[in-house]
């Protein structure tokens, strides 16, 4: 086993659905991707988390993630909005983030790719999809990609 394998990445997640949050948690468990995840409702909350503001000022609690799992739709600002600020700023735009969504509209997925995402995936319909994906998910960003430090 490489030392990659076996060092935990933080994962952030901004979803404003309590329900697919939850089902990555038990996905991310079930596929024994080796990570801490920590979860954000909205855009506003994300960039809070990120730059330790707020709720979220003590940085051993809000740790710098390693990936962002971004939802495109959630209120008071959008995974559109917060991308887009996320990559304008210097401090935060090194952070790989993959849009997580339902939409499977080309224009998001066109603009989120040219606001500097990593990749688009569409959520998949039942909890079997979702486990394999984060297995998959775990696999490339855990094993293969080399991630930045803070």
């Amino acid at each position: 086993m490489t030392r990659k394998q076996s060092q935990p990445i933080n994962i952030l997640m901004a979803d404003d659905d309590e329900d697919d949050r939850l089902l990555t948690v038990d996905a991310l468990k079930e596929s024994r991707v080796l990570n801490n995840l920590f979860c954000v409702e909205d855009g506003v909350e994300l960039l809070e988390f990120l730059r330790h503001e707020g709720k979220y000022s003590d940085p051993a609690s809000a740790p710098r993630p390693s990936l962002i799992l971004l939802d495109l739709n959630m209120p008071r600002k959008d995974g559109r909005e917060a991308l887009q600020e996320l990559k304008n700023d210097p401090k935060l735009r090194s952070i790989p983030v993959v849009i997580l969504t339902t939409s499977k509209e080309e224009e998001d997925m066109l603009r989120g790719y040219d606001l500097g995402c990593a990749s688009y995936i569409t959520k998949p319909v039942n909890f079997e999809g979702l486990v394999e994906l984060m297995r998959a998910l775990g696999r490339y960003w855990i094993e293969f990609v080399e991630l930045p430090h803070e």
